[in-house]
């Protein structure tokens, strides 16, 4: 019975490319218009097809992982892409409406992060070996998404490009004082306070982030300008004349929205500018795939514009500029899978196989979710008065710089 349920789930699904499937039995069946280059997977263990019904996100995940579901030539990348175009064109069945429905109503649930569980969520993911890290960052340790000002741009550069333009919207002078929510590694506040002479606080949950940040800023003479505190935002005192949060508000979760934004207007100085960078979404409110949540980023959610900025409004901020950056993201996760895949063997030493298909699952599944599902990063930047920055956003942009790499000092 399943199977044939399946088998209408992918004729339904399945309308462009050519994508042949071998069921468990060894039955073998083809789906799509038979465009592009073939993709051929099969499936090794007969719950697959039901499970795949009831949760397609995470049977598919969970049986790449465990190699129940392999595909040829390990060409996970075209089957990703074949599976999210489709699924982006197609949409759910009829008969699995209720249950996104379902997920829909746990959601808040799901997102609901106080002090405690943030900290545990955090700790899941960033608390990792840093060498693994090391494997696919940049030089730098920025774990988001870069801005690449020109295609041929190298990681590098195009993650210092995205620091320069964040700099940029924050209008940063020597001796400001800046909070930065979520600091990571402590690139950013680095950053700001080696070529800016502003002087940084970051907060981070990630004990790794907190100890690797507070050694960067000693090693690099900065202590005195730059500190580290292991610290939950809604902790922090004081008054700042900037806040920047790059990647954290992913984290946050909806049921706190209204809590952070009025926490973030509590701490900006009555002529400060924020800049919060975040993965958004560019379709209606939904919710996070389970794998994910389960995975990778427990707690995690990436926002609608609607979502972001009701609790905005109601915190009385303008915003004063929002600037949505497309296909970045996916140019920058082809950078991190590619790196990553060339330290493969040093990854299975720190972990496992099953680590390393769950990795590479993660990073191209993002990937093509950034190119054909929707999946956008939103820039807000937020005051309490309306001319706190220029009406334009011609001082973001340096005729004679191609790649808009400008500092304070010059």
């Amino acid at each position: 019975m399943w199977d044939k349920i399946f088998d209408g789930f992918l004729t339904h699904l399945m309308h462009v490319g050519d994508f042949r499937l071998t069921f468990p039995d060894g039955t073998t069946r083809r789906y799509g218009d038979g465009s592009g280059d073939p993709i051929g997977v099969t499936l090794h263990d007969p719950t697959l097809p039901r499970k795949i019904i009831m949760s397609p996100d995470m049977a598919v995940g969970e049986a790449y992982m465990d190699e129940r579901l392999t595909i040829e030539n390990d060409d996970l990348s075209g089957f990703l892409e074949l599976a999210i175009r489709n699924v982006a064109l197609q949409g759910d069945p009829w008969f699995r409406k209720p249950l996104a429905l379902g997920r829909h109503m746990m959601r808040y649930l799901q997102q609901f992060n106080p002090v405690g569980r943030s900290r545990a969520n955090v700790a899941h993911h960033y608390d990792l070996s840093g060498e693994l890290y090391d494997l696919f960052l940049d030089e730098d340790r920025q774990y988001s998404c870069a801005y690449f000002r020109r295609p041929d741009m190298t990681l590098e550069e195009a993650q210092e490009a995205k620091k320069q333009h964040i700099a940029g919207k924050l209008l940063i002078e020597p001796g400001m004082k800046v909070l930065d929510i979520g600091c990571g590694w402590g690139g950013m506040g680095l950053t700001l306070a080696r070529d800016f002479g502003a002087e940084v606080t970051g907060v981070t949950l990630s004990t790794e982030q907190y100890n690797m940040a507070n050694r960067r800023a000693e090693e690099a003479g900065l202590s005195d300008r730059c500190k580290f505190e292991l610290m939950d935002y809604r902790n922090v005192q004081g008054q700042f004349d900037r806040i920047v949060s790059v990647g954290m508000f992913e984290h946050v979760g909806v049921p706190h929205y209204e809590e952070y934004f009025r926490t973030v207007k509590k701490l900006l100085k009555d002529d400060g500018v924020a800049l919060i960078h975040t993965i958004g979404r560019s379709d209606p409110p939904g919710t996070t795939s389970p794998w994910i949540l389960k995975y990778i980023f427990p707690g995690g959610y990436c926002p609608a514009l609607s979502e972001a900025m009701k609790p905005i409004e109601n915190q009385d901020l303008f915003a004063t500029d929002v600037e949505v950056w497309r296909l970045h993201y996916a140019m920058t996760l082809r950078h991190w899978h590619d790196r990553f895949m060339a330290n493969i063997d040093k990854a299975r030493a720190l972990y496992d196989e099953r680590f390393c298909r769950m990795w590479r699952y993660y990073l191209i599944a993002c990937e093509m979710t950034f190119r054909h599902n929707q999946q956008v990063v939103f820039q807000f930047q937020l005051t309490k008065q309306q001319d706190a920055v220029p009406l334009t956003r011609d001082y973001l942009y340096c005729p004679d710089d191609k790649d808009g790499l400008r500092h304070a000092a010059e």
